[in-house]
């Protein structure tokens, strides 16, 4: 062969014990394996991942949507107040006071088979679905079948709670 002195053909710097990877076409699959192992990397560590509240806001749509219905109790309604810790409201509300404050967090429990489950669910985005809320009245409870921890009492599309306005929530 008139190779000119240093040439070598690439193929003869792969060593012989090797001789399937000699071929042209095996070192065109292993080279496109590698770049497609390198853009699905890199996509994975470069996607836009989903923030808390949107995590938060698919939950509450699955289980509006799929969810089986129990019934429940309040046990207790959580205010923020400003600059301040959260402050635990047990009194009941007769929902005749418009002015009462709106809860960020309520806390239910609800039984399934005989097993009695305590939950809380923050409430901040769903301030006007909340708002006039009677802890007086039993709720209804939406939980996965799957998982009976994994419940809501108010969702965008769905409300188990009791209001102390004449017209009850009505999804659109």
């Amino acid at each position: 062969m008139g190779y000119a002195f240093g040439q070598r053909p690439v193929f003869s710097l792969i060593p012989i014990h090797l001789p399937s990877v000699r071929s042209p076409q095996v070192v065109a699959a292993i080279v496109t394996g590698v770049v497609a192992a390198v853009g699905v990397a890199a996509y994975v560590l470069t996607r836009r991942k989903p923030s808390a509240e949107e995590v938060e806001r698919e939950r509450r749509e699955l289980l509006a949507r799929s969810g089986r219905i129990t019934d429940g109790t309040i046990m207790d309604t959580m205010i923020m107040e400003a600059r301040t810790a959260a402050v635990s409201v047990p009194e009941i509300s007769t929902g005749a006071d418009d002015s009462a404050p709106t809860p960020q967090i309520i806390v239910y429990n609800y039984r399934i088979a005989g097993v009695t489950y305590e939950c809380a669910q923050d409430v901040t985005a769903l301030a006007e679905f909340v708002h006039g809320i009677r802890t007086d009245l039993p709720i209804q409870v939406r939980y996965a079948p799957q998982n009976p921890a994994n419940s809501i009492v108010v969702a965008e599309s769905w409300s188990g709670l009791r209001l102390s306005s004449s017209h009850p929530y009505q999804a659109d």
